[in-house]
Parts: C-alpha cells; structure tokens; sequence
C-alpha cells in the first residue's frame, strides 16, 4: 500500500527545496493537495515522480513535474488578493493548489472530461473559491478578465495576445515557451497597456494544445 502522504513530504524535501522553492505558502500548498487524486487510478502511484504525469487516457495530457510547476507558481508571486487565470486546468491539480495562495481561481480547460473531472476534484476536496470552465485554451477567458495572474500551465510555441490582452495593469502572466529541452520560463508583465517579458530559467513542460505555430507555406 503507497503512503501517499509520506510520498508528499519527499516531494517538497527532494525536488520542491532543492530548486529553490523558497515560498513557504506554495510548499505548504503543495504539501497538502493530493496529486494522486488528480491522475487516473492505475498512474497514482507516479504522482509524485519527478516527470509529467498522464492524466488523460491517451496520454496525450499531462501534469506538470512537481518542481517545474512549483517555479512557474513562485515565479507568479500569487498573493492572497489575487484572481488567477489557470490556462489549461487539465485534471485540476494547478487550480487546487492555487487556491489556496489566491482570493479566486479561474481554471480554462478544452477538454470536457477533464474539466468535469477537475470540477468533480475541487469539490471532493470542498475547494470553494475555484471554478474549472470549458473552452479555447489559447482565447483564455475573457468574462472574468482581467486577471491579477494568468499562470499557463504547460508550454506553447506562441503565446497568443488574446492572454496578454487579459492581464490586469501590473499584472503578471507566468509560461513555459519552446519544445522538449529547448523550453523556457518566462514572466510577462504589464505596465501602462505595455507587455515585457524576461526570461527566468530553463524548462521542459508537456506542450498544451491550441498554441502551435501557423505554417509557414514557402515557394
């Protein structure tokens, strides 16, 4: 039988401390949600490995490692004022663990199993301030915009203004951009309807889908 909860305290001593997740709040998030809830039944026992974690079926979605996630949250610098744009909710783990930094949490999810299974989660765990909503990843949520941070959970290859457009002045939107080891943190911010973004430290995230590239057709 897998103690999951002493499998939790080895994934903030081995892989949350040891990458500088220095956040006391994000490493008592983390240490409390379950990341076993959020995969399916015959993955738990890899919930806290350090990689990307299925939870789709077909694997094709997937749970960021815990640490990656960890330092696109701390990057994010959430405070508990904040209402939070999770760009790809997938199972919910993200906006379960936001939840308990932010005042509220919009999840966006494209696939529809996994946004009832994200709802169905937050509920189970009688989290009351985050909502898992459907729709385009990459049009993010513009009801509720704008957002104090926009948290992209997953990495793109173009990061569309549609999510730039959604930040609040002095807001910040945390993502990862590239493919496979070529990825990289990135924070953006906006100040006075201007975006900047810097570069924050090398990543590797499962790609969200929704944010390729156009073709380029060449004659």
């Amino acid at each position: 039988m897998v103690n999951f909860a002493e499998q939790r305290t080895l994934m903030v001593d081995n892989q949350l401390r040891t990458n500088d997740i220095t956040d006391l709040r994000i490493i008592g998030a983390m240490g409390k949600v379950p990341r076993e809830k959020f995969v399916p039944e015959n993955q738990q026992e890899l919930a806290y490995i350090d990689e990307d974690v299925s939870v789709d079926e077909n694997g094709e979605r997937k749970m960021l490692k815990p640490h990656i996630f960890g330092r696109l949250v701390q990057l994010a610098d959430i405070t508990d004022k904040d209402v939070v744009l999770v760009v790809g909710a997938a199972s919910g783990y993200g906006v379960a663990v936001v939840s308990y930094l932010a005042e509220s949490v919009v999840g966006l999810e494209v696939d529809v199993a996994l946004s009832e299974a994200a709802s169905a989660n937050l509920e189970q765990l009688g989290i009351e301030n985050a909502a898992v909503i459907d729709g385009d990843l990459a049009k993010g949520y513009a009801a509720d915009a704008p957002y104090d941070v926009i948290l992209v959970n997953g990495s793109v290859e173009q990061l569309p203004e549609a999510l730039t457009a959604q930040m609040k002045d002095e807001g910040r939107l945390v993502v990862v951009e590239g493919e496979s080891n070529a990825g990289v943190a990135k924070l953006y911010t906006k100040s006075g309807g201007n975006v900047s973004s810097r570069f924050a430290f090398n990543a590797h995230a499962s790609a969200l889908p929704g944010f390729e590239k156009p073709e380029v057709f060449e004659f």
